[in-house]
């Protein structure tokens, strides 16, 4: 029989962090949460600015007809400003209204370079090459990029910025010193390549349809559905922070906003009912990160992942949605098991929403539904869709009682969007840079040959490569950054024939492990913000995290080997439930071992028995299912049966 913790230190009031100490948190592991601080008639300069830029963004979006060195140049000269005004030269930056000389000096020389090169597009394009030949134009392209490398500095981080540096020395070293400046910042192959073309056509229409949907109250609607769906079962907070942070990540691709948002409610409440500290901030970080593999808006790098496999988005999304399942799946299956095996109550059913005041608000939903609708039939083009679905949210907002859209928080909204949008493109940027310094100096085909060579031909031997350079790198190049250049260094390696990883597979590989970047230890910025909230200490919150999250680190390498569950070469509608059923089935073997506790606790031996099954029944195919449901029943009937249920 279940009882409450005995632990005093779970049963009294939950000590939560406050915003002051999410943000402290933040700004120490985060360069992105550092920003400048205007007031008075400078803020109003600024938000304005950034309010404008997104307008912009949209209206270019949907009726340019520029050509791209045209509009990707004045994209990137407006991000320049945008950013510097933003983001100081360092970190703990306190100062107000505070704008040093030197950050207008390249603020103005780095845009000044774009613009000049979007007004003369068509003379650079007539020249060809031979534009280098100018030291003018060569001066105007180094400030360009050298500018925009300071930029990333100051709110991505160094990690990726030693990654071009190494690069470009590399380049430089081998290709002639004219050639490599006119790949980078003259054609659309370097800095205005696939990755920003991609940011200023596509993502920065749902950064700002995102902030809109924020500020319907949709946020608070999902949490209230999920203590619904789930408060009072045992353990219910946790169980509450998976299915609002999978909800809510339909809606935010942000792994750090969405631990924030949610999280504030739902970690303490985990912690009130018997939850450790680092084990509720880790529950919420898992869920969070897992926002960015949740369709129908994933995250920034799915949009590149579709630019890069050449299939529509709406494709991407729909073979994202049973990893997806089984990542929060994973999750939600630990959770109870850790409720089950400390005793854990739910919350009294009297102090839940009621279901019934809760179906009138489900026109909250409509912005999500249409936009599912115009992108999955194709009724028009993705960005139109998305503004589509602003004008929607908009309608929605001013119909919400509770929580009212004001002309303000329209304008909030816009201003987000724009200030979210800074970081995205300075990455794409960096990503453009890598892709161009590659393609300049053909070392895709070089570092296909060595991977080929080290593993042998064997393709595990390739993918486990390939995850630790995604991890490695995850760690401190922001996850849109990362796909761009693991897909331009890595996926080729895994697609070529003497490895043979289809391409879809591949591309979704090394999308997931640049993700779960966000919760490996040493730097983890969705756990350490989980923990800021929680009161724990971050290293443990991440740890659990990443045990939390085990289906991220177990799926890729199954939909590696078998598309199928990408729903790649799958026949017919039977065999697609087959292989959920079967997934799920062998996602609950793995927590289950993990957990080790089913019913009462589960010996070593049994636990590998449970981790075996649960293995082979995530790989699809008749024996495996078989071999696996052997395992994983005969581990449950032991547990059900084969002696006195604990009491714990």
């Amino acid at each position: 029989m279940e009882h409450k913790p005995k632990d005093p230190q779970l049963t009294h009031a939950a000590e939560v962090g406050t915003a002051a100490d999410v943000e402290a948190v933040m700004k120490k592991y985060d360069r992105e949460s550092n920003r400048r601080i205007w007031t008075g008639v400078p803020k109003t300069v600024v938000r304005w600015m950034s309010i404008l830029f997104s307008c912009f963004c949209i209206w270019v979006t949907l009726f340019s007809n520029a050509m791209p060195e045209v509009r990707l140049n004045l994209f990137l000269g407006m991000i320049l400003i945008l950013g510097y005004l933003n983001f100081p030269r360092k970190k703990g930056c306190e100062k107000v209204n505070n704008l040093p000389w030197y950050d207008i000096l390249i603020m103005v020389a780095g845009a000044a370079a774009f613009f000049y090169c979007a007004a003369n597009a068509k003379f650079i394009i007539m020249k060809s090459a031979k534009i280098t030949k100018d030291p003018w134009m060569v001066a105007l392209a180094i400030t360009g990029i050298v500018s925009m490398m300071e930029l990333c500095r100051r709110c991505v981080g160094i990690p990726i910025l030693c990654v071009v540096g190494a690069l470009m020395a590399y380049t430089f070293a081998n290709v002639r010193f004219g050639k490599v400046i006119y790949d980078l910042y003259f054609t659309t192959g370097g800095i205005m390549g696939t990755p920003i073309n991609v940011c200023a056509k596509y993502i920065v229409v749902f950064i700002v349809f995102g902030a809109f949907l924020e500020r319907t109250g949709i946020s608070a609607f999902f949490i209230d559905l999920a203590n619904c769906a789930a408060g009072a079962s045992a353990g219910g907070p946790a169980k509450v922070a998976v299915l609002s942070s999978a909800l809510c990540g339909m809606v935010s691709g942000s792994s750090v906003g969405n631990t924030v948002t949610t999280g504030s409610i739902t970690i303490p409440m985990m912690k009130k009912t018997g939850y450790k500290a680092e084990f509720a901030g880790a529950v919420e970080a898992a869920a969070s990160t897992g926002g960015q593999i949740m369709p129908p808006i994933m995250g920034a790098a799915a949009f590149l992942m579709a630019e890069y496999m050449g299939i529509p988005y709406a494709q991407v999304a729909l073979k994202a949605v049973l990893p997806a399942v089984l990542y929060f799946t994973g999750i939600y299956i630990a959770v109870h098991l850790e409720a089950k095996k400390l005793g854990l109550r739910g919350i009294p059913r009297e102090e839940l929403p009621k279901l019934k005041k809760l179906l009138p608000k489900c026109y909250l939903l409509l912005p999500l539904v249409a936009l599912v609708y115009m992108v999955s039939t194709n009724m028009f083009t993705m960005q139109f869709s998305a503004t589509i679905a602003i004008f929607i949210a908009i309608a929605v907002g001013f119909l919400n009682k509770e929580d009212r859209l004001t002309p303000r928080k329209i304008l909030d909204a816009l201003e987000a969007g724009g200030v979210g949008t800074i970081t995205v493109a300075v990455a794409c940027a960096m990503a453009g840079l890598v892709a161009g310094c590659i393609t300049s100096t053909g070392l895709a085909s070089k570092l296909i040959t060595a991977i080929v060579r080290i593993s042998g031909g064997r393709a595990i031997v390739a993918l486990l490569l390939t995850m630790l350079c995604c991890i490695i790198l995850g760690m401190g190049v922001p996850t849109t950054a990362n796909f761009c250049i693991m897909a331009s260094t890595c996926a080729p390696i895994l697609i070529d024939q003497r490895i043979g990883i289809p391409a879809i597979s591949a591309y979704f590989f090394v999308f997931y492990f640049g993700i779960v970047a966000d919760i490996t230890p040493p730097v983890a910025l969705a756990a350490y913000a989980g923990s800021a909230i929680a009161k724990a200490p971050p290293m443990k919150t991440a740890v659990n995290a990443t045990k939390l999250a085990i289906a991220a680190f177990v799926v890729p390498y199954v939909f590696a080997f078998s598309p199928a569950m990408l729903f790649e070469n799958v026949g017919s509608v039977f065999e697609i439930a087959l292989l959920c059923v079967t997934a799920v089935c062998g996602i609950f073997g793995i927590a289950a071992a993990l957990n080790g506790f089913f019913r009462r606790k589960i010996a070593l031996p049994l636990r590998l028995v449970l981790l075996a099954g649960g293995l082979l029944l995530l790989i699809p195919g008749a024996l495996t299912d078989l071999a696996g449901a052997a395992l994983v029943a005969a581990v449950i009937a032991f547990q059900s049966f084969g002696g006195k249920k604990e009491s714990v």
